[in-house]
């Protein structure tokens, strides 16, 4: 119980700086980035392109169970907050029907399409290792939190639902309409980051593999679209009352 008391607190503190923490293992991706482009080498640009493709729509799937669970959840709950757990609900249909933390397991999806993207297979598994080993502490605060709110509800909740791998066969329809404001307002950040880290991850290969700087328009283009996006919602939600009616 100690073990798990020592587990729990350490996930408050990772919670608190989740958004930063990741960064400690850019030594490692510069390390991997000098061992990538494997596949270019040995099969073409063509096979690169396709392998870069398949990450790049894995890691939209991984948004896409973000927006589903964002979307249709509950007024307070499901945000961004940094300093403290916050839950004015508990989320138990849509998303939360299947699996009780569909939030991560759509950062999963994430992490695990940038660390393909590399092409070493030695730093796709240090990014699920790291991944486990991080969230798993926050999952931990995260549901201690969650029972000591909202008590036996929570308790039957969990005992019914999977932490972590879905299980389709138990959804419920969601209880809450879906909110599009909501989800461009929360999402349209993650969708930035996508973008952003697998354009940089594009430019970083050939500059560290081949010694070369290459900007593909493809890339490019998809970086300057997402983040013209960006800048345009967090205009319109600093300047204007648009976003005000969706979940904070």
């Amino acid at each position: 119980m100690v073990l798990r008391d020592r587990m729990e607190r350490e996930g408050v503190w990772l919670f608190r700086w989740r958004s930063y923490l990741p960064l400690l293992v850019c030594p490692v991706l510069v390390l991997a980035l000098q061992h990538s482009e494997v596949l270019e080498r040995h099969f073409g640009e063509t096979a690169e392109d396709i392998w870069e493709g398949l990450c790049f729509v894995l890691a939209i799937g991984g948004l896409i169970v973000r927006v589903i669970a964002v979307g249709y959840a509950a007024k307070g709950t499901s945000g961004r907050n940094t300093h403290q757990q916050r839950a004015d609900a508990l989320n138990t249909t849509g998303m939360y029907s299947v699996v009780r933390h569909p939030l991560y397991v759509g950062n999963f999806l994430i992490c695990l399409a940038i660390g393909m993207m590399i092409e070493v297979w030695w730093f796709a598994l240090i990014a699920i290792l790291a991944f486990w080993l991080y969230y798993e502490r926050i999952m931990l605060a995260e549901e201690a939190f969650l029972a000591a709110t909202f008590g036996e509800p929570y308790a039957v909740w969990a005992r019914e639902t999977p932490a972590f791998l879905p299980d389709i066969r138990r959804w419920k329809r969601s209880s809450c309409p879906f909110s599009f404001r909501t989800v461009v307002k929360r999402e349209s950040a993650t969708l930035f980051g996508i973008v952003s880290v697998f354009t940089l991850l594009d430019i970083a290969e050939d500059l560290f593999a081949e010694r070369r700087l290459e900007f593909r328009r493809s890339w490019v283009t998809a970086f300057a679209v997402s983040l013209l996006a960006f800048v345009v919602v967090r205009t319109v939600r600093k300047t204007t009352h648009v976003f005000r009616a969706s979940n904070p």
